[in-house]
């Protein structure tokens, strides 16, 4: 697939905020975003297996540091990092909190929850 017939970029787009959050999943049909913190080693090796995700799907992907902005944290019942939450027009759906995740686990998951 060429880069000007790609819907979603190569890589997770870095969130900052709760409006920001919103913005990118209501923007998108399908939308994964993961939720971490600095200084998470599992959140930091999650960051190629995200960018591989983008590339080998149609899903929108994000990050966001809910530290950044506390509401998100219960908002979200952010209760560990790496937190993936899957997106369907703007609607959290389904989450995945289990650490570190390899790519084909991450696709095959979302290829379920996403059908």
């Amino acid at each position: 697939m060429s880069e000007s017939s790609r819907s979603t970029p190569d890589r997770p787009q870095s969130l900052e905020s709760a409006a920001a959050l919103e913005a990118f999943v209501s923007q998108h049909p399908t939308a994964l975003v993961e939720f971490h913190t600095e200084g998470c080693s599992k959140c930091a090796a999650m960051e190629p297996v995200l960018g591989g995700v983008a590339r080998a799907s149609d899903v929108a992907i994000g990050t966001i540091n809910p530290r950044d902005d506390p509401p998100l944290i219960e908002e979200y019942d952010v209760r560990s990092v790496p937190l993936l939450v899957a997106f369907v027009d703007g609607d959290p759906v389904a989450r995945k909190a289990e650490g570190f995740v390899p790519m084909e686990s991450v696709c095959s998951w979302l290829d379920t929850v996403l059908e």
